[in-house]
């Protein structure tokens, strides 16, 4: 065997090793997750019986964590707070809802399961969502989010999404939940695009979109505008969601021989299609309808595969009247979705007059 092809065949060999270590890595970090979760659950479960059974008092969590960092000296986690946080975690999921979640997980996944025995709780456990993020989620969510069906849609969000702590802060401070989920949406979805994709497609959409960008005030250093840009691109991306992958800024388009500019043209990974996303300082009115459904036709026509499904198209207003726009795209036989969009949620009134404009974001995504 020559020493080029011993070469190659090593090389074909050690990527193949690094590639079943680094699944093993992920699989042993998820494990030691569930387990420490297991841990944090029966502690709290067992606090929860001792106060409610033997009648101790508050008390004894201030003790019980004295004594646990005494004989755990290295391990931490035991803290007063965190002990009531692990109770507050037993409460919040106790066996049956448990059980309910496992359930409802496994008929979404296809499977069947029957009322398991408590003997296999913590087998259960390390099957359902609750056991596939860290335990700083949890505690955000238990802060944050009270209701049980936002707080598990949340969850399974974040195992989707592979959200950091910081953005599922983020997603839940600005009501995600109840803008992509909760909320009326106004699209052709449905009547233009086959079942699985107009589900998928109304899943993705959310109204109103939130682009809440820092100030650029008149005075100020160029290295701070370059690191605002970037972060202006990080949250309008995060904000659209998974799976838009950025094409271009004012894309070209010639038909019949004339120039024609689409606002921002993204692909989206899930849905494998063309998203021309149209951007409106104004309130809604029926004509602009008219010219996204012709960008959409360019782009079907000019860079749709037959690998592609066909291409969406989003309109976002400054406002918009719901029964107008319902109106609106009747009779439309391309998928189109129109929403609201806020520039923001936070910043005080006497502010928003130094936000940047749709037209800054645009040109903001053209130059980087």
């Amino acid at each position: 065997m020559s020493e080029n092809k011993q070469l190659i065949e090593y090389s074909h060999f050690l990527k193949q090793i690094k590639a079943q270590i680094q699944t093993s890595q992920v699989k042993a970090v998820i494990a030691v997750n569930s387990h420490l979760l297991y841990m944090y659950w029966t502690i709290g479960k067992h606090i929860l019986l001792g106060q409610q059974q033997q009648g101790w008092g508050a008390k004894v969590i201030d003790n019980l964590s004295k004594d646990l960092k005494s004989e755990f000296p290295d391990q931490t986690g035991f803290s007063t707070r965190n002990l009531k946080y692990m109770r507050k975690f037993a409460a919040e999921y106790p066996e049956d809802v448990l059980l309910q979640i496992i359930s409802q997980t496994d008929k979404k996944e296809g499977n069947t399961i029957v009322q398991a025995p408590l003997a296999q709780l913590e087998e259960l456990f390390m099957q359902a969502p609750l056991a596939r993020i860290s335990w700083y989620h949890h505690v955000t969510l238990m802060d944050k989010v009270r209701d049980p069906d936002e707080r598990i849609w949340y969850i399974q969000q974040t195992i989707e999404n592979g959200w950091s702590r910081n953005v599922l802060l983020i997603q839940i401070e600005t009501d995600l939940y109840n803008r992509q989920v909760q909320t009326k949406k106004i699209t052709n979805f449905k009547s233009t695009l086959p079942a699985r994709q107009s589900d998928l497609a109304e899943q993705m959409m959310k109204d109103p979109y939130i682009f809440d960008f820092v100030t650029i005030g008149e005075k100020v250093h160029e290295r701070n505008i370059e690191d605002q840009l970037c972060n202006h691109i990080t949250k309008f991306l995060l904000e659209l969601g998974q799976g838009f992958s950025f094409i271009g800024r004012q894309y070209h388009l010639s038909v019949g021989d004339q120039d024609y500019y689409i606002d921002l043209l993204f692909y989206h990974i899930k849905l494998r299609c063309y998203v021309v996303v149209e951007l409106k300082t104004g309130a809604f009115i029926p004509e602009y309808l008219g010219k996204l459904n012709f960008y959409i036709n360019a782009v079907n026509n000019s860079l749709k595969t037959e690998q592609d499904n066909p291409t969406l198209g989003i309109l976002l207003c400054k406002s918009k009247n719901e029964v107008i726009a319902e109106y609106a795209l009747g009779g439309i036989n391309r998928p189109i979705g129109i929403a609201d969009y806020e520039l923001s949620k936070i910043v005080p009134e006497e502010l928003k007059s130094t936000l940047p404009t749709i037209e800054d974001l645009e040109k903001e995504l053209e130059d980087i």
